[in-house]
């Protein structure tokens, strides 16, 4: 059996946004949405569709972010969180900047 995940509330898409450290101008542009539907779907003003929240979540996964199922047991509700905490982002930064410039592999 399968769950679909809950829709990408107010509180979801401000703290999610967050997270990711990106103005809504971008999310737009990630996601084909329009900037003021975001905006309104932040201030609780509007809500997204089922395809939207699927745009969003996946905007944000992309860019960093998890999201939280429920944890009923310790009543907790949906959240969301870093993918990496800041100290993997270095690590993997630095890592990537290492063999200089990344290029198709000629293999």
């Amino acid at each position: 059996m399968t769950s679909t995940p809950p829709p990408i509330t107010a509180d979801l898409a401000r703290a999610a946004r967050a997270l990711a450290q990106v103005s809504r101008k971008v999310l737009a542009e990630h996601t084909g949405l329009d900037a003021k539907l975001l905006r309104d779907v932040e201030r609780g003003r509007r809500a997204v569709t089922a395809p939207q929240s699927e745009l969003l979540r996946e905007a944000f996964e992309e860019l960093g972010v998890e999201f939280l199922p429920v944890d009923e047991e310790a009543g907790v509700g949906h959240g969301v969180r870093q993918k990496f905490n800041p100290r993997t982002v270095k690590r993997l930064e630095n890592w990537e900047n290492e063999g200089g410039p990344a290029a198709e592999d000629d293999i």
